[in-house]
């Protein structure tokens, strides 16, 4: 027997063209055109793929399907270039409407952390590794990262 292999994130979606313009705000290479789908694939590096499906599609099979309540189980984390590209795109997507969930900040576990949610509601984590800052005895630290 083969070993599993994690293949595909799959987001079901209320509005599929709001959700398809705030993820390639975050760099997903989604086709255009592909708004008035009920079904959108993207691949990424390293043969992931994410997927959105509206809700009318989700319902069409699991007609006993209905929008989660309360807090969420799954995030994606977007890894930016720098701590400032985290305040930049924080500030590009709040500006644009979107909400923001936890302005950011410098977390203890050695990131520039932030959270944005998605059209949806949803959490998405904005991250980049902190400088090291040296240790006492001169030699640059480590960071420990939580995503």
């Amino acid at each position: 027997m083969n070993t599993p292999r994690l293949d595909l994130i799959g987001l079901v979606v209320s509005d599929m063209a709001a959700s398809l313009a705030f993820y390639r705000r975050l760099g997903l290479d989604v086709p255009e055109g592909a708004e008035s789908a009920p079904h959108v694939e993207v691949g990424l590096a390293g043969g992931l793929r994410v997927a959105w499906d509206t809700e009318e599609t989700v319902r069409a099979f699991d007609p006993g399907w209905s929008r989660p309540t309360g807090g969420h189980r799954v995030e994606l984390a977007f890894r930016c270039g720098s701590p400032g590209e985290v305040d930049a795109l924080y500030a590009e997507l709040t500006g644009a409407g979107y909400g923001g969930h936890l302005e950011p900040w410098d977390a203890f576990w050695g990131q520039r952390y932030a959270v944005v949610l998605d059209p949806d509601g949803a959490g998405v984590s904005l991250f980049a590794d902190l400088p090291a800052a040296p240790s006492p005895d001169g030699a640059a630290g480590g960071a420990n990262g939580r995503a």
